[in-house]
């Protein structure tokens, strides 16, 4: 007879094996679920459908204006500016933009540059753009006749605290995408082109929510939650082309293309975060939530800067955002399309807009919300940067093309 076993006793061996196979049993099947599991992972067949994945929409590169301006704003941005070297003249500046214009032809339609060791990370376009813009320097390289007035640094405002660092520059690549990976590829390959020509004087990375987290036209937000870029016009509107593009008045070279400002905006995140919504919303002139002034229910309602309170203050104050920015002169009007951004402990706006002629539509603006913005008590402008956006080009051409016939 078996004894039965004394508690605390070593189990039998009957036992023993008698677990290990229901152990192998349990470790088979977990075995053959973990399997499934990463063959299905693996699998590249029904888990995401065709209609969810974008990464093969493309923006034209050639064509009479240069994408990355009237294009829907991508997620993802990085303004580089480049400084040419001393040696560089005429024919160098010829050779830079041939190359560049080719290769960001390339790329933008999801094929690899000439040089590319990595094509495959040129595959997925996501709605990449690339924009040139040139500097002062740039077009005096070509002939010193041909630079428009206005290109050249801004006026001194009262709150800016520039550094030289983040500001000027000979030539501008703007990159913007909705994948991060294709992005930062194409900037690489585009640098390689500029490596003979010249080096970079800043970099400079900005997002926005990510695409299709929001309806295709909702107004972005800056990080200190408000909607930015409200009263903006539309690349449908009949007015976006007065505002936007320049024509008769500008150098011949220029017509058909644009004027960009780019201001690095620095944004004290962590004393805005002490301030009470009320205050908040007053500083700005609009409700958080939905973007609509004071005097409105609707982001796009008319604020009525007649409105007052029972009390008899403005409801909108002389000092709010939207009273400062506002202008009856229709000259003075600009399209923005902004990007925030995060580096090293610092954090704001990548402020960039396009006008005809920035002396006459962005600095009077500027120059009010300099006088009285309360938001200047949580802003600081510490990069500026003006550049003149040539019109686009035709399929065997390159992008600056018009300023060598001029």
């Amino acid at each position: 007879m078996d004894r039965p076993e004394e508690e605390g006793a070593r189990p039998s061996r009957r036992s023993v094996l008698w677990g290990g196979a229901a152990a192998a049993g349990v470790g088979a099947v977990a075995l053959s679920g973990g399997d499934a599991l990463i063959r299905s992972l693996r699998s590249p067949g029904e888990a995401v459908s065709a209609d969810q994945v974008h990464g093969d929409r493309t923006h034209p590169f050639h064509g009479a204006r240069q994408a990355g301006i009237a294009t829907p704003p991508q997620a993802h941005a990085r303004f580089v500016g480049v400084d040419l070297r001393e040696d560089v003249d005429s024919d160098g500046v010829r050779r830079l933009l041939t190359l560049l214009s080719d290769d960001a032809a390339r790329l933008t339609q999801g094929r690899s540059a000439l040089a590319d060791t990595e094509p495959e990370l040129a595959s997925c376009p996501a709605g990449l753009t690339v924009t040139l813009g040139f500097g002062p320097g740039l077009v005096e390289r070509v002939d010193p006749g041909l630079v428009p007035d206005w290109l050249g640094p801004l006026p001194e405002f009262d709150t800016d605290r520039l550094e030289d660092g983040w500001s000027h520059g000979d030539l501008l690549l703007q990159v913007c995408g909705d994948d991060p990976l294709t992005l930062s590829h194409t900037v690489r390959m585009l640098l390689k082109d500029t490596r003979a020509f010249g080096s970079v004087r800043w970099s400079q990375d900005g997002f926005r929510r990510s695409y299709g987290a929001e309806p295709q036209g909702t107004t972005m937000r800056n990080l200190f939650g408000q909607v930015d870029g409200t009263v903006n016009p539309e690349p449908e509107e009949a007015d976006f082309d007065p505002v936007v593009w320049c024509g008769e008045g500008a150098p011949a070279w220029l017509r058909g293309g644009t004027a960009m400002v780019l201001r690095r905006v620095s944004m004290d995140v962590d004393e805005w975060d002490r301030l009470d919504r009320p205050g908040r919303e007053d500083s700005v002139g609009r409700r958080l939530d939905n973007g609509a002034p004071l005097t409105g229910e609707e982001e796009h309602d008319e604020p009525d800067l007649d409105a007052m309170t029972p009390l008899g203050f403005p409801v909108i104050a002389e000092y709010a955002h939207i009273r400062r920015a506002r202008s009856e002169d229709p000259d003075e009007r600009i399209f923005r399309r902004g990007y925030n951004y995060e580096s090293e402990g610092d954090a704001g706006l990548l402020f960039a807009c396009y006008q005809r002629d920035p002396s006459r539509q962005f600095v009077p603006i500027q120059r009010r919300l300099d006088e009285l913005d309360l938001l200047n008590e949580w802003i600081t402008h510490i990069g500026s940067a003006v550049f003149a956006v040539p019109p686009g080009c035709a399929e065997g051409g390159f992008v600056g093309q018009t300023l060598f016939e001029a």
